[in-house]
C-alpha cells in the first residue's frame, strides 16, 4: 500500500503546468521583442521535455538492460531552442507575430486543460476525505 497522497501522475501534471508557464513567459518575451533587431525567438521543445518528464516518473522505470534508458531532465528549468530568422527578415529578428499569437493561444488552452485535470483529481480527494459528502 502506498503512503503517498499524490502519485506520479499528479507530479507529472505539475511539471506540465511548470512547462506551460515557462512557455507563456517565453512567448510574451518574444512578442515584446518583435521589433528588436537580431532577436531570436525562443521556444521550449515540448516533445523532448515532456518525454523526459515522463521518463522520470516513478511509474516508468527500466526493467531490463536491453530497454532504452530515460534521458531525465528538469521540467522547471527546461531546454530552450532559438529559432532562426526567416530569409525575408532584414534585421535578423526571428519573431513572427502570428506564430507567437497562435502559440500563446494553444499554450493557454493546454494549461487550462491540465489545471482542470488537477482540479478534478483534488475534488476526488476532497470527496474521499469527506466520506462521500
Amino acid at each position: 500500500m502506498s503512503l503517498q497522497l499524490f502519485d506520479g501522475l499528479h507530479q507529472g501534471l505539475q511539471r506540465v503546468l511548470d512547462l506551460r508557464q515557462a512557455q507563456h513567459s517565453l512567448t510574451a518575451s518574444n512578442l515584446a521583442n518583435a521589433d528588436t533587431p537580431g532577436y531570436k525567438a525562443k521556444v521550449i521543445p515540448f516533445d523532448d521535455i515532456l518525454s523526459q518528464a515522463v521518463d522520470q516518473s516513478e511509474g516508468l522505470r527500466r526493467t531490463d538492460q536491453r530497454h532504452l534508458a530515460g534521458i531525465g531532465g528538469d521540467a522547471t528549468n527546461p531546454e530552450v531552442d532559438e529559432l532562426e530568422a526567416p530569409p525575408w527578415a532584414l534585421d535578423g529578428n526571428s519573431v513572427v507575430a502570428e506564430r507567437e499569437a497562435a502559440r500563446l493561444a494553444e499554450n493557454a488552452m493546454l494549461f487550462s486543460g491540465v489545471s482542470q485535470g488537477i482540479s478534478r483529481r483534488l475534488a476526488m480527494l476532497r470527496y474521499a476525505a469527506g466520506d462521500g459528502k
